[in-house]
């Protein structure tokens, strides 16, 4: 059997392998113009990366490496989408999911005034959390007696271009149990819509709109169809409620063209 043991990631050639195939690497590496390609595994030979396989190798082999970005494909799943998303946030090197192409000609119309838009809503934002911030000590005093533990939720999202960032919420499922349990303060936060007020943050970040289409998750992109995809080229906005019920008429039809 041979195996090599790759100190950095740009260190990247074949060798023969001779495991099993579930033993095999979970992906092909690709470095192209200072950018590197996380894809589905395909028919090439790979070199066995231990980083694969533990985080804390691969943040710093992406610490050490001169790539400027890392472009990561949809298809390998959200476990290994989250497990990329948290190294690269470690490592402080941007990811993106890489998403078809588009018209070259409308994105330069958009990006024409991408950033007056985005300095505007910067600014309402601002006002916004000056204003709402009495709310938001209220619902940090009522969390500190009724939900202790920590105060947000970070949740990987996909933004402008296929740029993943983190989604900030209030808590609402207290400390160390599962989805579906509740209480009620987290009941009363998520019915008003009072946990997503952090996410104004998320806009002067430039992460979001302040109006626009919903944001999807990891675990809505590796639902989306090609066809799908193409709605990742745009800078989401904070989700009203009809774009939620949107979206949710939409995830059914998705399904059936699951990656």
């Amino acid at each position: 059997m041979t195996s090599s043991i790759i100190p950095a990631l740009e260190n990247h050639y074949s060798v023969i392998h001779s495991e099993p195939i579930e033993q095999l690497p979970y992906c092909t590496l690709i470095w192209r113009q200072g950018k590197l390609l996380v894809k589905s595994q395909g028919r090439e030979n790979q070199p066995y990366l231990p980083a694969l396989d533990k985080p804390e190798l691969l943040v710093e082999c992406l610490k050490k490496s001169s790539v400027s970005l890392v472009l990561i494909d949809s298809k390998l799943g959200e476990s290994k989408l989250n497990f990329w998303a948290n190294a690269c946030k470690q490592a402080n090197k941007p990811i993106y999911i890489s998403i078809p192409s588009v018209d070259k000609r409308s994105q330069k119309n958009v990006n024409s005034w991408k950033w007056l838009k985005y300095a505007f809503d910067s600014v309402i934002a601002l006002i916004l959390l000056g204003l709402l911030s009495p709310i938001m000590l209220g619902i940090t005093l009522l969390m500190y007696f009724y939900l202790p533990g920590s105060l947000f939720n970070y949740e990987w999202h996909v933004g402008d271009k296929g740029r993943l960032f983190r989604l900030i919420k209030f808590r609402t499922i207290p400390e160390g149990q599962d989805e579906w349990s509740t209480s009620v303060l987290g009941s009363l936060m998520r019915k008003y819509n009072l946990d997503s007020l952090p996410q104004l943050v998320n806009v002067i970040r430039g992460d979001m709109n302040l109006i626009g289409r919903g944001s999807w998750t990891l675990k809505d992109v590796v639902r989306l169809s090609l066809e799908g995809q193409r709605q990742l080229n745009k800078v989401p906005g904070i989700a009203s409620f009809w774009q939620i019920k949107a979206r949710a008429k939409l995830l059914p039809h998705l399904d059936s063209q699951a990656l």
